[in-house]
């Protein structure tokens, strides 16, 4: 019966009808489950690539991921002072949201052409990114109440932040593959195109993001400030 649950509540989350109720009631089960999805997704993501390193092969980079992106996301509200706001609601959402993932396992290559595959790869990375990231929005939506602009600020800042930290570490390294045609063979290599695309974008976005979330935090303090005076 549990097990009918977590599925239920799975698929609550990936339709955009969970309520703050059923986050709130988020249990070490729940995260469990997020935990090994997020595990199985993270090894069928690179398990045809011949690149990738050990720890993506493990499933592990996917794994420090979603702790490190719900740290992020969970810092950056605390100064809004949300109720019943904590780290392990925040981290067992973003574990559940691995899920869509499970399209990069899909071994396209198999079936068609590499070029096909390329265009094919790079459309399950458009689908599934623009799908996590709608279900954040979703979920800061209904946790916060807070307006649009702030919920957009907020979802792109943690996105853009750690994908600028990637790049200074070691996205140079894909720049230079991609463009030496090294990975020309590689279903994937089209995916690292989009991603070096979103990570220059990334880069433009972070600092404007940054001054209007010190603005919009400053704003939301003020007036609560007032509210209660």
């Amino acid at each position: 019966m549990r097990i009918i649950n977590q599925i239920a509540t799975i698929y609550r989350l990936l339709v955009f009808k969970i309520t703050k109720n059923e986050i709130l009631g988020f249990e070490k089960s729940t995260f469990i489950v997020g935990l090994i999805g997020t595990w199985i997704v993270g090894m069928g993501r690179y398990w045809d690539d011949p690149e990738a390193k050990l720890m993506q092969h493990l499933g592990l980079g996917s794994v420090i991921y979603i702790f490190v992106l719900a740290l992020l996301i969970w810092l950056i509200l605390m100064p809004y002072r949300i109720r019943e706001w904590s780290y392990f609601r925040v981290l067992t959402f973003i574990s559940l949201t691995s899920f869509p993932a499970i399209f990069y396992a899909i071994p396209v290559e198999k079936f068609v052409s590499m070029q096909l595959a390329n265009s094919i790869n790079v459309w399950f990375l458009l689908i599934v990114a623009i799908w996590r990231l709608a279900l954040l929005f979703y979920f800061l939506h209904v946790f916060t109440r807070l307006n649009y602009f702030n919920i957009f600020v907020l979802a792109l800042m943690p996105m853009c932040l750690i994908i600028s930290i990637l790049t200074a570490l070691n996205l140079h390294r894909v720049v230079f593959n991609v463009m030496s045609g090294i990975r020309i063979e590689n279903p994937h290599s089209s995916a690292y195109t989009v991603l070096i695309i979103l990570t220059g974008v990334s880069v433009i976005l972070i600092g404007p993001l940054i001054i209007a979330y010190m603005t919009n935090v400053y704003k939301y303090r003020k007036q609560n400030d007032q509210s209660e005076n």
